[in-house]
């Protein structure tokens, strides 16, 4: 491999560390509000079944990354850096200002605002980003129906049981379960992502065929970045959604995590690539709604609605702007 791949698997690494950072909120931010486990044993918690995803899922949310986005003529050293620069320019602006917007998107729209920085529209595969497009509106409102529906469930099935303490405190261990399996989702679906890009870049550069699967070296250094990432945390988001969306006990963590968990469980056997934290978030909105419609800070979740509309297009210009200086990759 050339010095300029090398540096190029660096940076998707450093997206995918960063990636883990921005999206820690996701794992643990129900964890953490209902006070089920501290913030350091919770991001500890996340990063180790986030690691241990590739274990349980295949590869498929990477192949859709590397070859169902772009054209693989179009791909390039130079469009994959841009690419994953735009992606962490808008991860760094959002996690300042505290919003949880979707790494995942924010890599899709910088890849393809490089692609079309270099070949012009005609470089994007309409089929692969109407797939993503579809489920970035489906992810939070499959999230949001499940959560309702699991909460009224768990409602139904202990609406006799008076003494409310003990019931969370029953939910406090079943929520390090549902915590974990939302973290595999986690990891399932947003290390593939890098693990697309490197895959792409690989193929892109002949180091690989076009029909090969993700490398083993690449699996295990994707899962190793998002873990490290998620140990470090990041802890802006986590009041965001772990609190100010919508006041939070143990139950209802319980139930936004497994709601989010199934659907991230169903998308990455499906391959596709979908926002773990519009997941989530649809997820706690739903879990709050059971309380009454009130409950919903929906002022915040406004704003986090207008990050995830912007998320593609702020990286699709920000990747634009950066391939133009760096043609000479290409």
């Amino acid at each position: 491999m050339s010095a300029a791949v090398v540096l190029i698997i660096a940076v998707a690494l450093a997206f995918d560390f960063f990636n883990g950072f921005h999206d820690a909120a996701n794992s643990i931010a129900t964890v953490v509000s209902t006070r089920v486990l501290t913030p350091r044993l919770a991001v500890a918690w996340a990063a180790l079944f986030n690691f241990a995803a590739f274990v349980i899922f295949g590869t498929a949310v990477a192949s859709t990354i590397a070859k169902d986005v772009v054209l693989q003529s179009v791909l390039s050293n130079g469009v994959i850096f841009a690419g994953l620069v735009g992606a962490i320019a808008w991860d760094i602006i959002t996690w300042w200002l505290g919003l949880p917007t979707s790494s995942s998107h924010a890599l899709v729209g910088g890849i393809a605002g490089a692609a079309v920085a270099r070949a012009g529209w005609k470089a994007l595969i309409g089929v692969g980003l109407q797939k993503i497009a579809v489920f970035i509106v489906l992810s939070p409102i499959v999230g949001l129906l499940l959560g309702f529906t699991i909460m009224v469930i768990v409602f139904w099935l202990f609406h006799r049981y008076r003494k409310v303490d003990r019931l969370n405190r029953a939910f406090r261990r079943t929520q390090l379960l549902s915590a974990a399996a939302f973290s595999l989702g986690h990891g399932a679906n947003d290390a593939q992502k890098t693990m697309g890009v490197i895959l792409a870049l690989l193929i892109a550069n002949h180091v690989v065929p076009a029909t090969s699967s993700v490398p083993l070296w690449v699996v295990l250094s994707a899962h190793t970045a998002i873990g490290l990432g998620t140990l470090f945390g990041g802890w802006r988001i986590v009041h965001t959604m772990g609190s100010r969306i919508t006041k939070l006990n143990p139950v209802g963590g319980m139930s936004a995590e497994l709601a989010a968990a199934s659907t991230l469980f169903f998308t990455a056997h499906a391959g596709i690539p979908v926002s773990t934290t519009h997941t989530i978030t649809g997820a706690i909105v739903g879990v709050g709604t059971t309380q009454r419609l009130a409950a919903v800070r929906w002022g915040i979740a406004g704003r986090v609605v207008w990050a995830w509309i912007l998320t593609i297009p702020g990286a699709f210009v920000v990747a634009w702007l950066t391939y133009l200086p760096v043609r000479a990759l290409a």
